[in-house]
């Protein structure tokens, strides 16, 4: 009986063990990024496979979200810090949002990052049928699913994950 405990204590103790010391969200596989187009505000498009090797973070929004506009400028500061390390961001306006009020939002605040608009949702059911907002997810350099935050991130833990994730890709390269 004791053997058999200790067959599956183990495991757990040792998935506990990365959960708390390396902040990991479980113990299953990891999950890949889907495969996603970005149509961006200036006509250009983007995808997941163009920022494989990055650490990014993907940020569903809306123009008439008071919590997504308020957390504009610390994306806009966490993008800025990393940038120049490999880190990229692509905000996606949700299907909702009216074209003219995304571009105009990202004019008149210089968003430095890149700006999408998810014209028919597609995006956004992609990844895990996004529907609150604000909702973001970090991947990390291989395109794994890093961690999701629903609600603005606290941006001192999330800047420390960064930097954990981007000193991780470049002791692999």
């Amino acid at each position: 009986m004791i053997t058999l405990l200790l067959r599956h204590v183990r495991p757990l103790l040792l998935c506990g063990l990365l959960v708390g010391t390396l902040g990991l969200s479980g113990c299953a596989q990891p999950e890949i990024a889907p495969k996603s187009t970005f149509v961006l505000i200036n006509g250009e498009t983007s995808n997941t496979d163009a920022l494989k090797g990055k650490v990014f973070l993907v940020n569903f929004w809306a123009t008439t979200c008071t919590s997504c506009v308020a957390e504009m400028p610390e994306l806009a500061s966490t993008y800025q810090k990393f940038a120049s390390e490999g880190f990229d961001l692509v905000a996606v306006a949700m299907s909702y949002d009216p074209p003219a009020y995304v571009a105009r939002f990202a004019q008149t605040r210089q968003l430095p990052f890149k700006v999408a608009i998810d014209h028919d949702g597609t995006i956004a059911k992609a990844w895990d049928e996004v529907r609150l907002t604000p909702t973001s997810f970090l991947v990390n350099a291989k395109g794994e699913i890093v961690k999701r935050y629903v609600g603005a991130p606290d941006f001192d833990a999330l800047h420390d994950l960064i930097r954990a994730l981007l000193a991780q890709r470049d002791t692999k390269t």
